[in-house]
C-alpha cells in the first residue's frame, strides 16, 4: 500500500478523492429536517470552499430534504461540483427503508433528484440494490438497470452507478452498460469487498466506501486508537487515510453535520501512514 494521487475519475470529471457524504444533514435517522437548518447549510458550503468537488446525496435522504438544503446552500453550482445521487429506494411515513424498483418509481426518483437539486441532468445516479437492506445479496437487477438506461438515453443522466452489491451484480451490470462507479459498506474493520475494490481500480472505476467511519456505530480498536496517537491524529482521520492509502481508486465520502469535523475529516488527506502503522491497522479487520 502507498500513497497515491488525491484525485480520481468519476464518468469524465476528475475530482478530489475526499468528497462529502450528505446523509447526516437530515434529521435522526436520515428522517426529516435538521435540527439546525443554517448549520447544514454552513457545512455544504465550507465542504465546496474547502476544495471538495464530489458531493454524495439522495432525494430519499429526509425525504427530500437533503437535495432541497443543497441547492439552497449551492446553487448555481460551480462547473467543477459533481452531485453524485441514488435511487432503488423509498421511506414510509415513519422512516422505513423500502425498495423502489419499478420503472414508474424510477422515474420519479430521477425527476424529484432533478428538481429538488435544480439541475436538468444528473451527473451519476447510483442504483442502490435493496434486495436487502443492510448487505449485498445475490439477484437479479437487470429490470432496474434497463429503466435507468433508458433514462440515460433520454439525457436525464449522464452516468450509471451502483450500491450495496456484490462482484457478480457488478460484472452483469457492467455486460449491459458502462459502470462509473461502486458505492458499498467497506472501512478499516469492514474488508469483505477487498476483491471487488482491486478489481474495480484495475478497471479505473471508483469505489466509493459508505460508512468509512463505521456508520451508525464509530469505529472502536485499540490499535486504530495507539496509532492515532502515535500519529497525533483523531482515531477517525487515521481510519480515513488508511482507506486513501489502501487504494488509488477509493473515493471518500465522510459525513458531518459540524463544520468542526469536516475539517478534521478533509486533514486526514495530508495524513502519511507508515508501514509500521499499516501492518497494526491491517491486523483490525482480522
Amino acid at each position: 500500500m502507498s500513497v497515491h494521487s488525491l484525485s480520481c475519475t468519476l464518468g469524465d470529471r476528475q475530482i478530489s478523492r475526499m468528497g462529502y457524504g450528505a446523509m447526516q444533514l437530515a434529521g435522526p435517522g436520515v428522517f426529516g429536517p435538521p435540527a439546525d437548518e443554517a448549520a447544514a447549510i454552513s457545512v455544504l458550503r465550507e465542504a465546496v470552499a474547502s476544495g471538495v468537488s464530489m458531493i454524495d446525496t439522495s432525494d430519499f435522504y429526509g425525504p427530500h430534504i437533503t437535495n432541497q438544503l443543497i441547492k439552497r446552500a449551492l446553487h448555481p453550482y460551480a462547473d467543477d461540483l459533481c452531485i453524485v445521487t441514488k435511487v432503488g429506494c423509498r421511506r414510509d411515513e415513519k422512516g422505513g427503508w423500502l425498495p423502489a424498483f419499478s420503472d414508474d418509481e424510477l422515474a420519479r426518483a430521477v425527476e424529484e433528484n432533478l428538481q429538488n437539486l435544480g439541475l436538468d441532468v444528473l451527473e451519476v445516479v447510483n442504483l442502490r440494490s435493496m434486495l436487502d437492506v443492510h448487505k449485498p445479496v445475490e439477484g437479479s437487477l437487470e429490470a432496474p438497470l434497463r429503466a435507468l438506461i433508458k433514462l440515460k438515453e433520454q439525457g436525464l443522466i449522464r452516468h450509471i452507478g451502483l450500491s450495496n452489491v456484490t462482484a457478480t451484480q457488478v460484472a452483469d451490470a457492467q455486460a449491459l452498460t458502462p459502470i462509473a462507479c461502486v458505492q458499498n459498506l467497506y472501512n478499516l474493520a469492514n474488508r469483505q469487498d477487498d476483491a471487488l475494490v482491486d478489481s474495480l481500480a484495475a478497471q479505473g472505476i471508483p469505489y466509493v466506501p459508505f460508512f468509512p467511519l463505521g456508520g451508525f456505530s464509530p469505529l472502536q480498536s485499540a490499535a486504530l486508537t495507539e496509532v492515532a496517537r502515535t500519529l497525533n491524529a483523531t482515531p477517525m482521520q487515521v481510519a480515513l487515510a488508511w482507506l486513501l492509502q489502501r487504494s488509488p481508486n477509493i473515493l471518500l465520502i465522510p459525513g458531518t453535520s459540524s463544520v468542526r469535523h469536516l475539517h478534521e475529516n478533509l486533514a486526514a488527506k495530508d495524513l502519511k501512514l507508515p508501514a509500521e502503522a499499516l501492518v497494526k491497522l491491517n491486523g483490525i479487520a482480522a
